[in-house]
């Protein structure tokens, strides 16, 4: 019980992590972490899965775009959030699985604080926005990091991003016509 004697809401916990609420800072600062963290553990795997099938090249280009992504969508840019939704939606439908459909989920939820928090005052936003830790090497790496990494890597991740999934959206549009020759052909 707080001091004005309301007792605070609870959230069912499936509601806080795939569609939360939106109140503060601290809710777009949250999730603005946990966006950071799906990102880079999807950089990480889809550069493993990568190097797997042989395409180290495209799976270091993927780890870049998903992890400046993350750091992006750590420092509540907007168009990273929506970069990286994008392109993890394009793969999702180009190969389905369970862990996409979530990981959709995850970033579509982070996409939406980043643009509800788009919206708040600046200065209102950074007074209330909580203290970001350097105490433990996680600390560093998802409170400092992006902070400093952001401002130096930010306009050529916009033109990265726009490159990489102009090309993406070719790739998928050749695929597809392909596929429609193939079948027009088997006719």
């Amino acid at each position: 019980m707080d001091l004005s004697g309301t007792a605070p809401q609870s959230e069912n916990r499936l509601k806080s992590l795939f569609w939360p609420t939106i109140h503060s800072a601290t809710d777009v600062d949250y999730l603005g972490s946990q966006g950071y963290w799906v990102c880079t553990i999807v950089a990480a795997f889809s550069f493993l899965m990568s190097m797997m099938v042989g395409h180290p090249i495209a799976g270091f280009f993927l780890l870049l775009y998903f992890y400046l992504g993350g750091v992006g969508v750590r420092e509540k840019s907007l168009f990273s959030a929506i970069a990286v939704f994008i392109l993890f939606l394009t793969d999702t439908m180009m190969a389905p699985g369970i862990l996409k459909f979530f990981g959709c989920i995850l970033l579509l939820s982070n996409m939406r604080a980043t643009f509800i928090a788009s919206f708040w005052d600046r200065g209102v936003a950074a007074v209330e926005a909580p203290m970001r830790f350097n105490e433990t090497l996680g600390d560093k790496f998802v409170d400092i990091l992006p902070a400093w990494l952001w401002p130096k890597v930010r306009y050529g991740y916009y033109v990265y991003a726009c490159l990489f999934l102009g090309l993406t959206v070719l790739g998928v549009m050749l695929a597809m016509f392909q596929g429609q020759i193939r079948h027009l052909i088997s006719l």
